[in-house]
């Protein structure tokens, strides 16, 4: 008497649609992620975006800003020495004029860490913040560096011609240097889709 087989129907191991380039809900492997913020609008985009990755991840957050003159709301950088400075009449005012603009700077760029960091431990993630001084793109790498961070969470500004020349991107900078995986979103993305457009992910 013969044994009867039982074939089951075979089934394709891949989905009939592609996959998504990026899904938060599949990257637990990012415990630790470090937010690099600036003080332009997409700031507050990429904040958003980098608490709902901390929230899937249960992943927890540091937001760091570097004061530089980079950034387009920042004083104009003077000479580190005072003393040379070439004296002339009115030198002093304009010496004077400077530091009170970067403590303002300074000022509003940590209250809005303060603030971000606020929002997400009110959220449940675990958040702390630094204020950075220095080249961006080598403060943030540091930073990533010292606190073990799996993640890089940085925005691309989109700088070309002439300015891409001159100041660089910080966030190109970012993934020369980093001691862990990058993720670069493109900052037109995020001023208008809540879903950002992935730039590029190096791990």
């Amino acid at each position: 008497m013969g044994v009867k087989q039982h074939t089951a129907p075979f089934t394709s191991p891949l989905p009939p649609f592609p996959l998504p380039l990026f899904s938060y809900r599949e990257t637990p492997m990012y415990q630790k992620i470090l937010v690099a913020l600036d003080n332009s609008s997409a700031s507050e985009a990429l904040f958003a975006e980098a608490l709902d990755l901390a929230q899937a991840t249960e992943g927890a957050l540091l937001l760091v800003h570097s004061l530089s003159n980079q950034e387009d709301n920042s004083p104009m950088p003077m000479a580190t020495q005072f003393d040379n400075i070439y004296w002339a009449p009115g030198t002093e005012l304009d010496i004077e004029a400077w530091r009170q603009a970067w403590v303002r700077y300074e000022n509003e760029s940590l209250d809005r860490l303060r603030r971000y960091a606020a929002t997400a431990n009110t959220a449940g993630v675990t958040t702390e913040f630094r204020q950075l001084i220095g080249s961006p793109g080598s403060a943030i790498c540091k930073a990533a560096q010292e606190w073990n961070a799996d993640l890089i969470l940085i925005g691309n500004r989109g700088r070309t011609g002439l300015a891409e020349l001159v100041l660089g991107s910080v966030s190109n900078d970012v993934m020369h240097r980093a001691p862990c995986s990058v993720l670069v979103v493109k900052a037109a993305a995020l001023e208008v889709s809540q879903q950002p457009e992935v730039a590029e992910v190096v791990g």
